[in-house]
């Protein structure tokens, strides 16, 4: 067995339109000027990096976060796939759960509580663990997905071995960085969680921290 490395990223900052404007309501937009600045930015911090491939969900903020990404990683595969995608990763019991964290799981339709853990469950079993074959000389391979951010939360917990309920407030920055390696010699580890270091201030949330 192979190390993987997984290097996973919440999409870049989404472009959202005025309330009143003519996508008023439309909840798959692309990418905003900034969101754009911050994926070019992770693609050149990434570029250095022997990559087998590209993951990225259906959706448009993710498709383009990964194409800009892409374009600083030369002749590495680029693929879209559902398991990327946003989707509730469990169907979380609510009692006992601050009164926020409550509210927030009630949006969630019946379907989207079945349908999203199922896909969750694929995605774990596609990603997360190390690999049967890779290249010579047991080089890790890498590969990264860009995903949003309750996929980043569940593959976090999961290395953690944490409980379910626990991917809940575990939020990531747009365009931030995870890794986490899975060998066969032992656990997971989470090599890094949220890292920014290459987002200057003005391209991160107001709560995120200057250095990390």
């Amino acid at each position: 067995m192979v190390t993987r490395l997984l290097y996973l990223t919440r999409h870049a900052e989404q472009d959202l339109p005025e309330p009143s404007g003519p996508d008023a309501g439309e909840p798959d937009t692309g990418l905003s000027e900034r969101g754009r600045q911050q994926a070019i930015l992770l693609g050149e911090r990434l570029r250095t990096r022997r990559f087998a491939a590209v993951h990225h969900g259906p959706l448009r903020r993710a498709a383009q976060t990964a194409e800009l990404i892409a374009k600083s990683l030369p002749e590495v595969p680029v693929y879209e796939t559902e398991l990327a995608g946003d989707h509730l990763p469990h169907d979380t019991d609510p009692a006992g759960l601050p009164p926020a964290y409550a509210e927030f799981l009630t949006q969630f339709s019946a379907a989207e509580r079945v349908d999203g853990p199922r896909v969750t469950a694929d995605a774990v079993r596609r990603f997360a663990g190390p690999v049967g074959e890779g290249p010579a000389g047991g080089e890790p391979v890498r590969e990264l997905v860009v995903t949003h951010s309750f996929l980043i939360a569940w593959l976090v917990r999961h290395a953690l071995d944490a409980p379910e309920r626990r991917w809940l407030g575990l939020n990531s920055h747009n365009a931030g960085l995870t890794v986490i390696r899975y060998s066969a010699a032992g656990p997971p580890s989470l090599v890094a969680v949220n890292d920014v270091a290459h987002l200057p201030p003005e391209l991160r949330a107001p709560a995120c921290p200057r250095t990390t």
